[in-house]
């Protein structure tokens, strides 16, 4: 049904916001798959991070980034990626 309306979705935006969908940066996707938006991947009943994101947040986490990280962790679903974070900042350094 989407693919349907694309012509009438991307006519309205041109015509009433002056905007234009990238050909190759939007795609249409099951909801059960999720929206994958600034690091997130917004679902129906809850939101999570990417898992690029996340490989990404523990491979540089530190003492110094911590606080920030939880910050962002608090906008999704992270309770694991939380402890994971916290213990790594906090183990000694060899």
């Amino acid at each position: 049904l989407l693919k349907m309306l694309l012509h009438r979705i991307t006519s309205w935006l041109w015509d009433e916001r002056r905007l234009i969908l990238h050909p190759r940066k939007f795609e249409i996707r099951k909801l059960s798959q999720g929206i994958d938006f600034l690091g997130y991947v917004t679902l129906p009943n809850h939101r999570m991070l990417r898992t690029k994101t996340k490989k990404r947040m523990l491979g540089r986490v530190n003492g110094k980034n911590v606080s920030s990280y939880l910050g962002v962790l608090k906008q999704c679903e992270g309770y694991a990626l939380r402890k994971a974070i916290v213990r790594k900042a906090t183990m000694p350094r060899k």
